[in-house]
């Protein structure tokens, strides 16, 4: 459809690879489904569902998405194309689709029922399928930097019920577990769904982490920078309750501002195998605004050297 930036729907940027594009459909899909929605949004939610179900349409087929980035359109909408392949358009409640008979789909590889049943427990909207399992539940766990560099282990309360939940050592924000079974129970017997949690880890004031390593800086004065010396950073200690310790790192002559050092196994664990990521840290180097007459003096003295 013209006049539409099908990326800017999905909240993906132009480079985004095929699984990022998926991803991101399927966090909206399940943010405005219907039926997931008060009844006073249902109309809204219906059509936002459209516009990202269109929107997947077109990025998820690597053909119509390079259509769409080189004429910011797709010519033919989105039923089928080529020579005798002989299909239709078939809308079932707010999501629609097209279908071929030579097996093509604006899918490409990805079965759209398979997205929704992952999400709701069914395989489409129509009142002649019924569901597979019951609804699955979705929820988000906060976790303190401590619990994510020692792991830990927390019993929850969900819709479902009580659950045990077991903390792995180097878990980061945006993983995802998966407890099958442990959603809602379906109806007549049908098996219940599945349980996602997505965990958020907060991190200290001493890093930025990416990934398993960790982004930290020191400031130094200049004297330290030309002559060399050893400093303290921080780094991660299983050993420490907090997680966080400290390790000395050695600072070269003649250090420039900005210079990045890596100290090496002293970053976060790395989830579900052995070894640690490391430490990255950013030198700053201070320059005083004051100096006295015999700081002034030695200066310019060094200088006419």
């Amino acid at each position: 459809m013209a006049n539409k930036n099908y990326y800017d729907i999905l909240g993906v940027s132009k480079d985004a690879s095929a699984a990022e594009i998926k991803k991101a459909y399927k966090k909206l899909a399940k943010e405005h489904h219907p039926d997931m929605v008060d009844p006073a949004d249902k109309a809204q939610a219906e059509k936002r569902f459209k516009e990202i179900n269109e929107a997947y349409q077109v990025l998820s087929d690597p053909q119509k998405r390079k259509m769409f980035d080189q004429f910011g359109t797709v010519n033919a909408g989105f039923g089928p194309q080529g020579g005798g392949a002989r299909g239709g358009f078939n809308q079932q409640g707010p999501f629609t689709y097209t279908y071929t008979t030579s097996g093509s789909s604006p899918f490409g590889n990805v079965d759209p029922f398979d997205i929704f049943e992952e999400m709701f427990g069914f395989r489409g909207f129509s009142g002649g399928r019924r569901p597979r399992k019951g609804k699955n539940l979705y929820y988000e766990m906060r976790v303190n930097f401590a619990d994510a560099v020692h792991g830990a282990e927390r019993e929850i309360k969900v819709e479902s019920g009580e659950l045990k939940v077991k903390i792995p050592a180097g878990i980061r924000t945006g993983t995802e577990m998966k407890f099958a079974g442990k959603g809602m129970p379906g109806p007549n017997g049908i098996p219940p769904g599945d349980l996602y949690i997505t965990f958020r880890v907060a991190s200290p004031k001493e890093f930025q982490r990416v990934g398993d390593n960790l982004g930290t800086t020191v400031e130094i004065d200049f004297v330290q920078a030309a002559l060399g010396d050893n400093v303290e950073v921080p780094v991660v200690d299983p050993d420490k309750k907090s997680g966080v310790g400290k390790a000395k790192l050695k600072i070269p002559q003649g250090t420039q501002p900005r210079t990045q050092f890596r100290v090496r196994g002293k970053g976060m664990p790395r989830l579900n195998s052995s070894g640690r990521g490391d430490v990255i840290v950013e030198v700053f180097v201070k320059i005083p605004q004051r100096l006295s007459k015999k700081q002034r003096k030695l200066l310019k003295e060094y200088r006419d050297l």
